[in-house]
């Protein structure tokens, strides 16, 4: 009987048994990643991901079974269903990314999504080992190469500072010096001019390593401006 439940698993063709265990298996794989991204605080989490393996696997089994059962229709192939997966994914991607003006977060939820329909196609194929092993090495890279990065400090983050100001301001190489002698790279930088209040508000998008002493940073251009207010943040609000 066990060779029976063996043979059926491995078996290229589509039947219960083998149907079952590839969801088994793709359920388990896609919320092996989730509960990595769930515990990043991410939206997309163990149920989404696990509701996508199991989606992409069922979307294989399909293309699959139904050359297999109806040889008579024309241009029977098994990879047209499976194929429309990887890209209507996408949007599921595209919904996983929350871009703010100034910065986008979540490409690597979003990437992960997209390798956790690949897993499920390449387990409704019966490539068990590879789908294994292809999320160990997702888990991997979402652990351990973080641990990496921020042990050698090569994270870099985008945020804007703002800077309000009494007067109008005609020269902010002061404020240039101060961001550029903490190692804040400036990306760009708008200024807003307010004639009536005589402000000036600065707004410099910069990126910068997550070791940056930002209270030290703040008192020197503080010092520097005689700034009324100064804001970190994500979000470009002219």
């Amino acid at each position: 009987m066990l060779e029976n439940i063996y043979r059926d698993i491995i078996s290229p063709e589509v039947n219960l048994v083998g149907a079952i265990t590839k969801l088994l298996l793709s359920l388990v794989l896609g919320a092996t990643i989730g509960m990595e991204r769930r515990r990043k605080g991410q939206i997309a989490g163990l149920r989404t991901f696990a509701l996508i393996s199991m989606g992409a696997t069922l979307a294989m089994l399909i293309s699959i079974y139904i050359p297999q059962e109806y040889m008579g229709l024309k241009n029977g192939d098994p990879g047209r269903i499976a194929a429309q997966v990887v890209s209507g994914v996408g949007f599921l991607g595209a919904g996983a990314i929350i871009q703010m003006k100034g910065s986008v977060r979540g490409l690597t939820t979003a990437a992960g999504i997209w390798m956790a329909a690949c897993i499920g196609l390449a387990v409704g194929s019966g490539m068990y080992l590879v789908s294994i092993i292809a999320t160990l090495l997702i888990i991997f890279i979402l652990v351990n190469i973080e641990r990496i990065e921020q042990r050698h400090n090569f994270l870099w983050e985008s945020k804007i500072i703002r800077v309000k100001v009494h007067g109008i301001l005609d020269d902010i190489q002061s404020l240039r010096d101060v961001l550029m002698a903490n190692e804040v790279h400036i990306s760009d930088e708008y200024m807003k001019y307010e004639y009536d209040n005589q402000l000036t508000i600065v707004n410099f998008m910069v990126r910068s390593k997550n070791n940056v002493n930002v209270p030290m940073m703040f008192n020197e251009l503080k010092e520097k401006s005689n700034a009324i207010s100064i804001t970190i943040t994500n979000e470009m609000n002219m």
